[in-house]
């Protein structure tokens, strides 16, 4: 009996050494987005602290600050657009995605003022893009190469990704915008003529836009330095984004909308369910990245980054699927 409760002590023990709790900083580019909402619930939902670890999340107002910070040593991680790893690569920086949480990017241009009905009709006029050199800004210009136009036919502002770029579109000082839910769907409402010319929301859009069928987006990325000294780490955030996007999956826009900070949400119920259907249509069925799809982002990337377009990369090293498994 007396060894059976000694056995019994020591397993107990070994379960809690397994869930030593490790800190980990993730530095996430416009948290309120929806289409970074899983790195939020998984927090909510406890799946972070299930697998082990202890998550700090901090929010900057893009994915280039949230960059800066991991490249500074004030995060670990990033919650960001995977196109960084390949951007940083072409600077001899060693970056990689290890999980991904959409198939599908979420970014919808759309225009405001009249006479614009498609993207060749942008030529001479202002569209706005979160940042210069951001991964909307990118997609502006990849979109315009592929219609004929060259990068410097429309000028671009920076109106950000929230209330800044609602008020920039509805208030008529950008002619076009890049945009993403919820800023987006609070736009539709408040200027119901706003009219879709790309939309990266479906498998649709995403052909039509790039040629695959699956654009990798929103993913967790760090330098390979900190997977190599954090591999358990790695692996707990990766199963946690994985339960979670599970979770996102199995229930109703309404139990998801239930489980968000109250900050992330309007004061139109309907409106963010509609939102959350359409992120539930774009969430990652494994976390995984494939060939094709990295390709497709080095491609539209050598549109505007004169780094990408004459440096030799190994687009292969810019992610990973081994904290998947």
């Amino acid at each position: 009996m007396r060894r059976l409760v000694l056995n019994l002590a020591l397993l107990a023990l070994a379960g809690c050494a397994r869930k030593q709790t490790d800190s980990v900083r993730i530095a996430i580019g416009g948290q309120a987005q929806l289409i970074y909402l899983a790195t939020t619930l998984a927090d909510e939902l406890g799946y972070y602290r299930d697998a082990g670890v202890a998550v700090s999340l901090i929010d900057f107002p893009g994915g280039a600050k949230a960059l800066e910070a991991v490249l500074g040593g004030s995060a670990d991680v990033v919650c960001g657009f995977y196109d960084h790893t390949i951007q940083m690569a072409a600077q001899g920086r060693d970056l990689r995605a290890f999980v991904a949480m959409l198939r599908y990017p979420g970014l919808v241009l759309v225009a405001a003022s009249p006479g614009i009905n498609r993207i060749e009709d942008l030529k001479g006029r202002t569209v706005g893009v979160s940042a210069a050199g951001s991964s909307t800004h990118l997609l502006l210009n990849h979109l315009l190469v592929t219609h004929g136009l060259k990068p410097d036919d429309a000028s671009t502002a920076s109106i950000g990704m929230s209330a800044t770029a609602v008020a920039a579109i509805t208030r008529g000082k950008v002619d076009a915008a890049i945009m993403t839910d919820p800023a987006l769907a609070i736009a539709r409402k408040q200027l119901p003529s706003l009219r879709i010319l790309a939309d990266t929301r479906t498998a649709d859009g995403v052909r039509a836009a790039f040629g695959v069928e699956s654009y990798p987006s929103a993913v967790l990325y760090s330098t390979r330095a900190w997977q190599d000294a954090h591999p358990e780490s790695a692996r707990s955030l990766a199963h946690a984004i994985l339960r979670t996007l599970d979770w996102m999956r199995t229930h109703s826009p309404e139990e998801i909308r239930a489980r968000m900070p109250p900050s992330f949400r309007t004061d139109d119920p309907e409106m963010d369910l509609q939102g959350l259907r359409s992120l539930q249509n774009m969430l990652s069925p494994d976390g995984g990245i494939t060939p094709e799809s990295a390709a497709a982002v080095h491609q539209v990337l050598r549109v505007s980054l004169e780094a990408v377009r004459t440096n030799a990369i190994d687009v292969r090293a810019t992610y990973t699927d081994q904290f998947l498994k």
